[in-house]
């Protein structure tokens, strides 16, 4: 009885629009809101989302960043299982895309420009000689317009952001929603839709900083990747434009294998990126949902799918992080400390024709979704 009227409080207070309402009794809905800040005289707030296993996810529409993301260990205690800081200065300040939206385009554009229908358009190069993740103030570090609601699939936030012709130097009127799902089976799913008013190159991701027991490094963690091949790059980590297997080198993860296990070994691939920072291929139809990522780690029992609709997934192991960057709780973020998992077009593919398109015209809708699904063993 006590829970049926636990139920029937949450479900009203959803209906009359109190989603937004901080509740001292998180039990009566699934979707509370409190002040995070402002960006620019732009409020911005911290949304947490629940799903009835417990599991949790906390989004703030600055950057659409996810905060932190509380999954279950094989012994059902919940743990924090991405990197970031707990206040929104220190995203404001420096981050290395902890959580966040990316865009206009995820990953490195050669030499920060692109030619389309014949005018080439010129990018900042924020990444040594390249433009990267959408440039100096990319689709990570603008506020946008947020409304929670729930949903037969789960708790849901939805955010919305308008990125105007000439944006960082990308052409055309560019509307972006972006669509946190936090699902009963421990999913945390995106879905990402587009429109244009003007040809354009669009390649959205999304950038958390994973780590399955909480802290320490990663070196433990087991990835499996059923792909067969991978874009090799150059020093400054642009695909050359091969489709190299993976067989006979230390990107081959078609068996489950640790990160540990060849990460520091004598290979050209892993000396440009400083460890695994790479865009892996799988045989798949665009559009088609699929998992393209398994990750365990022992210690804590927890799985992570990784499912998408995108043709390639660059996975990143935190080869940038330097003991530098002081995050929540304290907790001081060394080398390897974290993956990154991004489902993704390859990159550099506006200089690349022989990849995938990334164009997007007037008429068309962009369509991406991206699931992290979490488990135990």
């Amino acid at each position: 009885m006590k829970n049926s009227l636990i139920q029937t409080i949450g479900a009203v207070a959803l209906a009359a629009g109190l989603v937004g309402c901080a509740t001292s009794n998180p039990q009566s809905t699934r979707i509370t809101k409190e002040a995070f800040g402002a960006v620019d005289g732009q409020k911005v707030d911290l949304y947490t989302l629940r799903n009835s296993k417990g599991a949790e996810a906390r989004i703030c529409n600055y950057g659409g960043i996810v905060v932190s993301l509380k999954m279950p260990d094989k012994n059902g205690v919940l743990g924090d299982v991405v990197l970031g800081y707990d206040k929104l200065e220190d995203y404001v300040k420096v981050t290395p895309y902890f959580g966040a939206l990316i865009g206009r385009y995820g990953n490195r554009i050669a030499g920060g420009h692109f030619t389309l229908d014949g005018v080439t358009y010129m990018l900042a190069t924020n990444n040594g000689p390249n433009a990267l993740h959408g440039g100096l103030k990319g689709f990570d570090k603008r506020v946008w317009r947020a409304k929670a609601h729930d949903s037969p699939a789960g708790p849901t936030l939805v955010l919305n952001y308008l990125s105007q012709d000439g944006e960082e130097g990308y052409p055309g009127n560019l509307q972006v929603k972006a669509v946190y799902t936090l699902t009963e089976d421990n999913g945390l799913r995106l879905d990402y839709t587009a429109t244009t008013d003007k040809t354009t190159v669009l390649n959205l991701t999304q950038h958390s900083y994973f780590n399955l027991a909480g802290h320490g490094d990663n070196l433990g963690h087991i990835v499996e990747m059923p792909a067969d091949r991978f874009t090799p790059v150059d020093s400054t980590l642009i695909p050359t434009g091969e489709l190299q297997p993976v067989a006979g080198t230390p990107l081959d993860f078609r068996s489950p294998t640790a990160i540990g296990a060849r990460i520091n070994q004598n290979d050209e691939q892993l000396k440009f990126g400083g460890g695994y920072d790479h865009n892996w291929v799988f045989k798949k139809t665009i559009g088609e949902l699929t998992m393209l990522a398994r990750v365990s780690e022992p210690t804590s029992g927890r799985v992570m799918e990784v499912w998408s609709t995108e043709p390639g997934l660059q996975f990143y192991t935190g080869n940038f992080l330097d003991g530098t960057i002081t995050g929540k709780g304290g907790w001081v973020y060394q080398h390897r400390n974290a993956f990154c998992m991004e489902p993704q077009h390859y990159p550099d593919s506006p200089n690349q024709p022989k990849f995938p398109s990334v164009v997007l015209r007037p008429g068309q809708v962009y369509k991406n979704t991206i699931i992290y699904r979490f488990a135990t063993r």
